[in-house]
């Protein structure tokens, strides 16, 4: 096997997991909003004995995240080997995550190392796939899950294996993915149409009869443990119909009827393109075609082409269906509401779309020409119709590729790198994971905007038992100090909002404190819709104070009676 492409994934798979961590570290925001605060109580809840299977008694509560235990319950367990604190409770995310890489490692390695490589990078280094390591959402584990059953459906059924297991392992890891977030569904025509194929064809009937026996087991012990505790089999069906009621207001078809047309035709695009995912879906494209050689990489990966083809078949197709239903399909089964158009909502379309574009990445490696100048010309014409800073994830890709599709293949060009060269390939995935790394590495660089570490050491230097009284706090903060208590506040200590300074009467003994967290009061994201005051008007209203500690932006001061 030749040495440069067979270690093309170990290095590129050092590449993801260093700066994984790095991004992990050196950009985390601590608790961002409700969906981790709330996933972080049920952990602790589910630790300390206290978590309530049952619904609301009132029928209040739309809270479909209680019903995700694979989100929570992991990080109960990191909290008991590492106590309460924002890196063990993301600790989970950002190894789902590395998960994802290690998975595509493992799958390709050694029968496709030039498809590992280009889908670790693509996947791995996608901003918004690093972005979720260090937010306790269900997007990157899901993504995990997604990409661990796809990956025991397409292997469990290939020649001697022990299919019986692959088929139970199928319907386990699709079953935690249940039990992690329900947007695993858009997976399941694609798994639907493989069984009517096997089936159609009379083969895997091992795999098939373990899968669909492991599957009834787990989802009637599922149903039936929704009915034990609810009374109500469908009670999560029933809970999601019920959020889509209570939201309906940005309906498509109640309150948003006028944005339809435009979102079920160029918008998802244009969201695609906008969020650097335009990368991603050029490569893809490049993949559809017949079958080609393989790689000069030595024995391992010419013993594998039928394989090679049947996979880049697979990813493609899943990627295909995934992406239309995201595209077209609902989140309701009563009423239609496409899934929303944010970043974190793609990650069951990345895995297979990440693989099916490094099978792309190969082809246009192997062939230049008209298929590399495509994808070069494709790209660019996304730069020059950004025009912004992730306008670079597509022009020096776009002007890699028409050079190569250009050139390559001329008698003057390099033979070190001409068409179809392991000196090819490794010049191409290094040109990717310079440009992928490009934006990571800024936000790396940039300051906090929520400054959570100091606001953690102001809070556990001086704001701990025997201290009483009261703390004036943002509206932000007010809704999840306690997690910086590992949620038991000490007694005596009450948190309040600054705009209760008025209402506020301390008791003999007590004191007062105003905590001044400048990263948040600036934070455009929530000074639009949370916050409406500077830290300079807070400080206006408590013209009394003293200050008693500072760690970067944020203040404590001690204040006193108006």
């Amino acid at each position: 096997m030749n040495r440069l492409t067979s270690r093309l994934p170990d290095w590129t798979l050092l590449l993801v997991v260093v700066l994984t961590v790095a991004y992990f570290l050196l950009t985390h925001e601590g608790l961002y909003a409700l969906d981790d605060y709330f996933y972080s109580r049920y952990a602790q809840q589910l630790l300390s004995g206290t978590f309530r299977v049952e619904p609301d008694p009132l029928g209040l509560l739309h809270d479909p995240l209680k019903e995700r235990p694979l989100i929570f319950g992991p990080v109960a367990a990191c909290y008991a080997l590492f106590g309460i604190n924002i890196i063990s409770t993301t600790l989970w995310p950002l190894l789902a995550t590395l998960g994802c890489a290690v998975l595509i490692w493992r799958l390709y390695r050694r029968r496709e190392p030039v498809v590992a490589a280009g889908a670790m990078l693509l996947l791995g280094l996608h901003y918004f796939t690093l972005n979720l390591t260090n937010y306790l959402y269900p997007d990157n584990i899901l993504m995990f899950w997604c990409l661990a059953g796809a990956a025991t459906l397409l292997r469990g059924r290939e020649p001697h294996r022990r299919a019986g297991w692959w088929g139970a392992a199928f319907a386990g890891l699709s079953f935690a993915a249940l039990l992690s977030k329900e947007t695993i569904v858009y997976y399941l025509p694609f798994y639907l149409g493989v069984l009517g194929v096997d089936l159609w064809q009379r083969r895997h009937g091992c795999f098939w009869g373990a899968a669909l026996a492991t599957g009834a087991v787990l989802l009637g012990a599922y149903l039936a443990f929704y009915q034990h505790y609810t009374h109500d089999t469908l009670y999560r069906l029933h809970l999601i119909e019920r959020t889509n009621e209570f939201l309906k207001e940005g309906n498509y078809l109640a309150g948003n009827r006028a944005a339809l047309f435009s979102r079920l035709t160029g918008q998802p695009l244009l969201f695609f393109v906008g969020t650097g995912l335009g990368l991603m879906l050029t490569l893809a494209a490049a993949a559809f075609g017949g079958p080609t050689a393989p790689m000069p990489a030595g024995p391992a990966a010419a013993a594998s082409t039928p394989h090679g083809s049947s996979d880049r078949r697979f990813w493609l197709l899943l990627g295909l269906v995934t992406l239309v239903l995201y595209w077209v399909g609902s989140t309701s089964l009563s009423q239609y509401n496409p899934i929303t158009l944010v970043p974190r909502m793609t990650t069951p379309l990345l895995p297979p779309l990440a693989l099916a574009a490094g099978f792309g990445l190969r082809r246009v490696v192997q062939q230049a020409g008209g298929r590399a100048l495509v994808a070069g010309l494709a790209l660019l014409l996304m730069a020059a119709w950004l025009r912004s800073a992730v306008a670079v994830v597509y022009a020096l890709p776009g002007l890699y590729f028409v050079l190569i599709g250009l050139l390559a293949a001329r008698p003057f060009w390099p033979a070190a790198i001409r068409r179809a060269t392991p000196g090819l390939a490794a010049a191409t995935v290094l040109v990717l994971a310079g440009v992928l790394a490009i934006r990571p590495l800024y936000f790396m660089g940039k300051p906090s905007v929520s400054g959570h570490f100091a606001q953690d050491r102001i809070i556990w230097q001086h704001l701990q038992r025997p201290a009483q009284g009261v703390v004036f706090v943002d509206d932000y903060l007010i809704g999840n100090y306690d997690f910086y208590y590992g949620f038991r506040v000490p007694q005596g200590l009450q948190y309040r909002r600054y705009w209760a300074r008025d209402s506020v009467r301390l008791r003999p003994g007590q004191r007062a404190w105003l905590l001044l967290n400048r990263a948040t009061l600036s934070n455009d994201e929530l000074t639009r819709k949370l916050i409406r005051y500077s830290p300079d008007s807070v400080l206006i209203w408590y013209p009394r104070r003293r200050l008693v500690a500072q760690d970067g932006p944020v203040s404590l001061f001690e204040v006193e009676g108006r």
